[in-house]
């Protein structure tokens, strides 16, 4: 019998600078965009996370959306690739990312001020919608800051 190969983050811990892949989920619903944070953190995230070695960035969003939202999903298409540059605890981060739009088979539920989903990831994370409007995407500290200042002209292709 043959072993699952061993998975392997792409990360580059070299402290002070670390270095990530990390695919992020642009999910919409009734003019609301899906975001997640860790409940120590002050700022929202889109849904996503690290890929592996030997991944594609879709077959890591689909995990991704898999593992933490606990639901299938189909990728529409891949809307930026970007490089962040930022401070995260003591680390100098860089982090290479991918965001794809992405529609989920059976939708989370809606509600514009809860929080709609939890799930335990190394830390608890906890999901909301926010309205897609750059002003309340900016005002709710959503990170990295240039999806705010793009969500209402989304490519139509990449």
């Amino acid at each position: 019998m043959i072993s699952a190969p061993e998975r392997h983050m792409i990360r580059l811990d070299r402290k002070p600078q670390l270095f990530s892949m990390r695919v992020a989920a642009l999910i919409l619903q009734n003019e609301h965009l899906l975001v997640q944070r860790g409940t120590k953190d002050s700022y929202w995230a889109l849904p996503g996370g690290r890929a592996e070695i030997g991944e594609s960035s879709q077959e890591t969003i689909i995990r991704e959306i898999g593992e933490e939202l606990d639901r299938d999903c189909s990728v529409e298409r891949l809307l930026w690739s970007a490089e962040n540059f930022f401070a995260y605890d003591d680390y100098a981060a860089h982090e290479l990312g991918f965001y794809y739009l992405i529609s989920l088979r059976q939708p989370l539920p809606f509600h514009e001020n809860d929080i709609v989903h939890r799930v335990l990831d190394g830390v608890e994370v906890e999901f909301r919608w926010l309205r897609a409007q750059p002003s309340a995407l900016l005002k709710s500290d959503l990170r990295p800051r240039f999806i705010a200042e793009r969500i209402e002209a989304l490519p139509q292709r990449h």
